[in-house]
């Protein structure tokens, strides 16, 4: 009895399946309470609202937390039914160093921190930021967001080698900038270090205008590393159209094993 009532559990929290309306109305009702505790963490940044209906805004936040952690405990009780979570105490110890768990964790425990820590009240008020943790949950419910962290998994290393293309053309731009410009403007190009923010506004084409080169010269190389920013941000963008094109072709030809979750052909 015990068996099926976890395994049904299983079922409704891991899968969205059009067929079973439980594990559906689950999704939704998720989906709609981390997106309502968003608009309250906005929301209660406006000090006026926050005072006039504060009884309202820790009412929500109990609730929320209530069920977030039960979502939370379910989960770590039936996380044993996947096969790399087998193992009671140690399955269950993975399972909650995942990040996915991990962020469960922490949307929960700012909640949590009065009741067993004799902590700074401005300290609270700092780690309870870690609410707006709770939008990454939204990754569990949407095909879209799940599709895009397959992706991003899958295509990690060619992103990584535009990410280092990117920072190399940016600390030699910023160096180079400096010994051109540093007599003109000893205070903006006085060091590389002060250089590199020149280098991220004008290789992400951003141009805030603060910081600009006066010598021919400087302007010449601001003018390439403007053209170059422009080509470089553009390469992880076709990585990751790329990653979405071969996602979408091997889901016409695999299907997804119930159990763990792998792909099979």
């Amino acid at each position: 009895m015990l068996r099926r009532i976890k395994q049904r559990v299983f079922e409704i929290l891991e899968f969205s399946s059009k067929d079973d309306w439980l594990s559906r109305l689950d999704d939704v009702i998720l989906t709609m309470l981390i997106a309502l505790n968003a608009v309250a963490v906005t929301l209660e940044t406006v000090q006026s609202l926050y005072t006039e209906y504060k009884i309202l805004f820790d009412t929500f936040e109990l609730v929320s937390i209530i069920i977030f952690t039960i979502e939370y405990i379910l989960r770590l009780w039936i996380c044993t039914l996947r096969i790399q979570y087998q193992k009671s105490i140690r399955g269950r110890i993975r399972y909650a160093l995942t990040p996915l768990a991990l962020i469960d964790l922490f949307a929960i425990l700012p909640f949590y921190f009065p009741f067993f820590l004799p902590v700074d009240l401005r300290f609270i008020r700092t780690i309870r930021l870690f609410r707006l943790l709770r939008i990454f949950k939204l990754t569990r419910y949407s095909e879209a967001l799940k599709s895009l962290g397959s992706v991003v998994k899958h295509k990690k290393e060619e992103l990584l080698i535009s990410v280092m293309i990117v920072l190399v053309i940016l600390f030699f731009a910023s160096t180079l900038m400096y010994f051109i410009e540093n007599e003109a403007q000893p205070e903006t190009f006085g060091s590389i270090p002060k250089s590199l923010w020149w280098g991220v506004v004008t290789l992400t084409t951003v141009g805030y205008g603060d910081v600009y080169p006066v010598t021919p010269v400087g302007k010449v190389i601001c003018a390439v590393i403007a053209f170059l920013g422009v080509a470089m941000f553009a390469l992880p963008a076709g990585i990751l159209a790329s990653g979405f094109a071969e996602r979408i072709h091997r889901k016409r030809e695999h299907i997804t094993c119930p159990h763990c979750g792998k792909e099979i052909e």
